[in-house]
């Protein structure tokens, strides 16, 4: 198994950022992929960005692209998401999850930090 463990959030004002981390322990394996997610009240979970095992391969949705940056630092077994010129919008519980080099799914989820974006 492998415990994720999510840092960062706060409150900030619209235009601010944060920079979140995720800390892995347990049965931790470079060649993960890691993904950050956000859920807001009343709405699905969603894949706002994720990094392959190497980082030389990332996502972002596209509502987050150019302002949202995903790395890793494989040593440390930590995954960061630095999110710039924030809006009201991205408020939401972000987790941090984990999949296997042979799975397509995630199956390893933190507990979610808060970011919440005033006007």
């Amino acid at each position: 198994q492998v415990q994720l463990v999510e840092s960062g959030g706060g409150l900030v004002q619209a235009g601010g950022s944060l920079r979140l981390s995720c800390a892995a322990s347990g049965r931790t394996f470079s060649s993960d992929t890691l993904g950050w997610f956000r859920q807001a009240p009343g709405q699905e979970r969603e894949l706002v960005a994720a990094i392959n095992w190497r980082g030389a391969s990332t996502y972002y949705a596209d509502s987050v692209k150019g302002r949202f940056t995903i790395s890793r630092d494989n040593a440390k077994n930590t995954v960061y998401l630095q999110m710039n010129s924030l809006k009201p919008e991205d408020t939401a519980v972000y987790y941090c999850a984990a999949r296997r080099v042979t799975q397509n799914e995630y199956n390893y989820w933190g507990q979610g930090t808060q970011v919440t974006v005033s006007s």
